[in-house]
């Protein structure tokens, strides 16, 4: 049986297009090639005057392609502002990422890490949890958080939440499909050593890999787990 048959149906929530390739493309491309359904819930949309239409489209444009390339079950847009998150209120947050959650039904969330230096990040990752809460029977048996580069580890552990990864998925055999998935954000991928980078992002993967015998791994912080 396959490590991550324990997942069962499985929700990424990204806050922005990218974040989700960026911290678990790896992992969601193993998950379909063994024949889960994995759906992503992006939470925001770039508004005027911060970010062109044009910009927006294309960044959409990019993140179809990601997703076309993993063989994503389902895409939930949401039209939240991007970068400005924290001017809506909370519970308005919290209903839309919760109607998702709630319709999707997943038996695992990945997340954002709260920690993230990005304060989309923070909000997205608390609205979830709030959906997340195990009050009834369809509560998700599992939270993880993923890392997201130039997001996870650019905040100020210890004074802030540290990432520290306490699980770590097997990516060997996908990396490259990860990889193949975050080129398709051409709008996106900065020139090496800059972390968004594909050089960057394939040298994260070997070294979460090597940590743990592997030679590339996606790593994750358990927040919740429930054996039933």
């Amino acid at each position: 049986m396959s490590g991550l048959a324990e997942l069962g149906r499985v929700l990424v929530v990204a806050p922005h297009p990218d974040d989700e390739i960026l911290g678990c493309g790896g992992t969601m491309a193993r998950l379909v090639k063994e024949g889960h359904e994995v759906d992503v819930l992006v939470a925001t949309r770039g508004k005027p005057p911060a970010f062109s239409a044009d910009s927006v489209a294309q960044v959409r444009g990019e993140m179809a392609k990601a997703h076309a390339l993993l063989g994503i079950t389902r895409r939930h847009e949401l039209d939240l502002p991007a970068a400005a998150l924290d001017t809506v209120p909370a519970a308005e947050v919290n209903a839309a990422i919760g109607s998702v959650i709630d319709a999707v039904a997943p038996d695992t969330l990945l997340l954002p890490f709260l920690g993230d230096i990005h304060g989309d990040h923070a909000i997205v990752f608390q609205a979830a949890m709030v959906a997340a809460r195990p009050r009834h029977d369809a509560a998700p048996s599992r939270v993880l958080c993923y890392e997201t580069l130039s997001e996870t580890n650019w905040y100020a552990p210890p004074v802030t939440p540290g990432f520290q990864p306490n699980v770590f998925v097997d990516v060997s055999t996908t990396l490259d499909r990860k990889l193949d998935a975050f080129r398709c954000f051409a709008s996106q991928i900065r020139a090496f050593p800059e972390e968004r980078s594909i050089e960057a992002l394939e040298a994260l993967a070997r070294m979460r890999g090597a940590t743990v015998h592997l030679r590339a791994a996606e790593a994750f912080v358990n927040i919740r787990q429930i054996i039933r």
